[in-house]
């Protein structure tokens, strides 16, 4: 059986996905919960984290923008478990020259 349209999968892990599917892959809009409390709410592309989504760490902080191929990948901004936001370009593990916004 190949998925396709919305619906929801459960795996044996306890990961919980909520979107859209093509080809029997995640692909579209979507919600990926995983057990450890991590959330993804965003574009998929072959089941991979792709275009502009919200990803919440299990920590609470949370990193909203770009992603391509699951990663974070251009214009994005990044909140810390304090609340400080920080702007500016991902690539990957490298955020270079990333800016704190200030609420005046």
């Amino acid at each position: 059986m190949m998925r396709s349209g919305a619906g929801k999968h459960t795996s044996a892990r306890g990961v919980v996905y909520t979107g859209e599917w093509r080809e029997d892959k995640m692909h579209g809009r979507g919600t990926l919960q995983h057990p450890s409390g991590a959330l993804y709410e965003g574009g998929f592309e072959d089941s991979m984290y792709h275009g502009t989504g919200t990803y919440t760490f299990p920590d609470g902080s949370t990193y909203r923008g770009c992603f391509h191929k699951n990663r974070l990948e251009g214009e994005g901004a990044f909140t810390d478990t304090r609340g400080l936001v920080w702007t500016g370009k991902f690539n990957g593990n490298v955020a270079l020259g990333l800016k704190m916004q200030h609420g005046l």
